[in-house]
């Protein structure tokens, strides 16, 4: 009996000893140290860049996408990847998917063209598969005859030799996938801004010299009524009063 009662008192003791161990621990308050402090103090928060302004242009809303990826159903996976990257917050692009963006039950030609027609860039992404795909080589003349020699056509090889290039894109500069695709999605990128700002910059310049040109119609309207009432009041002949004139004809008689 001693036994038991020595038994049960410690493993009692032992408990209470854990529980006041584990209350003492969550009532602690633990101080950070000093070396913390500094290093946290150091630590610098990161504010997204805001994006360029050229971006929430007239010129650029004018269109229903930034950028068309013509691609072969079999690459589906690539324009994806393609796609998710340029449509992401940090860039803000507005991508054409076939399978995602096309109507369902629409003819294929047309939605293709409308396609087109309503980007601002096209991205070729330019496989064996696109090579035998009828539709995307229907996309890719569309494109040459939408913007031929322009930089609105970026063509991306991906496991594709030089000597099945296209020949119809021989003059323009291609960006590999197969090294470093992310790379290329940032070219793609960079290549879609320079666009954008570019059109934006020309269409400021229009706008500005339509102002000009409208400020300087005025000017001259302004001041022609003024020139023709002065030459004619110059060559203009004199009035002659009502007694010169019946002297005039008396004289005549």
């Amino acid at each position: 009996m001693r036994r038991i009662l020595q038994y049960s008192f410690s493993y009692w003791r032992y408990n209470i000893a854990i529980v006041w161990r584990m209350m003492s621990r969550a009532c602690t308050v633990r101080t950070p140290s000093p070396s913390v402090d500094a290093a946290s103090a150091l630590v610098t928060t990161s504010t997204p860049n805001p994006p360029p302004p050229f971006l929430s242009s007239m010129i650029r809303w004018s269109q229903t996408y930034d950028l068309c990826v013509c691609h072969s159903p079999v690459d589906i996976e690539e324009a994806i990847r393609l796609a998710t990257y340029l449509e992401k917050p940090a860039c803000g692009l507005r991508c054409f998917l076939r399978q995602r963006d096309a109507s369902v039950g629409g003819a294929i030609p047309t939605e293709l063209c409308q396609a087109v027609q309503s980007s601002h860039c096209w991205a070729l992404l330019i496989t064996p598969n696109f090579l035998l795909d009828d539709w995307c080589q229907y996309m890719m003349h569309q494109a040459l005859s939408e913007g031929p020699m322009s930089n609105r056509i970026i063509p991306l090889v991906l496991n594709l030799s030089y000597s099945q290039y296209p020949k119809e894109l021989r003059f323009y500069y291609y960006k590999d996938l197969s090294k470093n695709p992310e790379r290329g999605y940032t070219q793609v990128y960079k290549t879609v801004l320079k666009y954008l700002e570019d059109m934006d910059e020309k269409d400021a310049a229009k706008v500005d010299c339509n102002m000009h040109s409208t400020s300087n119609r005025l000017a001259e309207a302004s001041c022609f009524p003024r020139t023709k009432l002065s030459s004619n009041y110059q060559n203009s002949e004199p009035l002659l009063s009502l007694q010169e004139i019946e002297r005039t004809e008396a004289a005549d008689s």
